[in-house]
């Protein structure tokens, strides 16, 4: 083991103020800055007050694979590489990945320097279930594909995050309209800690309608996870119960249904009621 490392660190989404000092340190420190835009982690620096002293070279899913040869070899002379993306953490729907796996592999130190992610930041202003998630990364650019994924996506309980473009952002809320149902809860992040930063929420029916009109910006959605089906038959005897008091049947029936709102339908839980008469 040589003393350098592949230092993975996250950079401010929008406000520079998010940067942490490990950040501003690592920047000014590091022996070889891997930035996925050298433009922009030049803007950040000068924001942040913070000279490169290191070399810059740009890291980005095209020549990720030609890099990583270079940069191990740097590490395994004692450099530290730090690894930059736009924004966010790096590795997550951004480059980096074939450089971590490479540097495990010849048994080289790899570090994190924690801090912004869109996937936490929206997932944290939902308002949704974030006790159990999933992070799906881009939605898929062509219609069928987008409309496949949706698909698989109908039965997840989780809570769902993901970014899309906002040039396809309406087509992707109308395909999840269709596969999903116009009642699924959504929330669309726009912008998020920038100056238009906005929050909307609602059902998936709302959303589509609205980004109808076009978005601008960077956007993570999170949906909300699939209710779990209840079998009717277990909810018989809760409508037993209601009746037996005087309450009419399709009453009945429909109370318990809202009292477990997307597990079964009115209409099911009707039908098993007969069926056990």
């Amino acid at each position: 083991m040589t003393g350098g490392r592949l230092l993975l660190a996250a950079t401010p989404l929008g406000c520079a103020d998010d940067a942490s000092p490990r950040l501003v340190a690592a920047l000014a420190g590091a022996q070889v800055v891997a930035a996925e835009d050298t433009r922009r982690v030049r803007t950040l620096a000068a924001a942040l007050d913070v000279t490169i002293t290191g070399r810059l070279i740009s890291l980005f899913d095209a020549n990720e694979a030609a890099r990583v040869p270079m940069l191990v070899e740097a590490i395994t002379g004692g450099a530290t590489v730090l690894v930059v993306s736009d924004a966010g953490m790096p590795l997550i729907s951004d480059p980096g990945y074939r450089l971590v796996t490479a540097c495990v592999a010849a048994g080289l130190a790899v570090s994190c320097l924690p801090g912004p992610s869109a996937v936490t930041a929206a997932l944290a202003v939902a308002g949704l279930p974030a006790a159990r998630f999933c992070f799906e990364g881009f939605a898929p650019r062509k219609p069928a594909a987008r409309r496949a994924w949706l698909g698989a996506l109908a039965a997840e309980q989780r809570t769902v995050v993901f970014f899309e473009s906002p040039r396809r952002l309406a087509a992707c809320l109308r395909d999840a309209v269709t596969e999903l149902g116009a009642d699924r809860a959504a929330v669309v992040c726009r912008e998020l800690t920038k100056t238009h930063e906005e929050i909307r929420r609602g059902p998936l029916g709302e959303l589509a309608d609205w980004a109808t009109g076009g978005v601008l910006g960077e956007i993570t959605v999170v949906l909300a996870g699939a209710v779990a089906r209840t079998d009717p038959g277990a909810l018989v005897g809760a409508v037993t119960a209601l009746t037996a008091d005087g309450m009419g049947l399709k009453q009945a029936c429909a109370q318990v249904a809202d009292a477990h709102r997307g597990a079964v339908s009115r209409r099911e839980l009707y039908d098993a009621v007969l069926r056990a008469r």
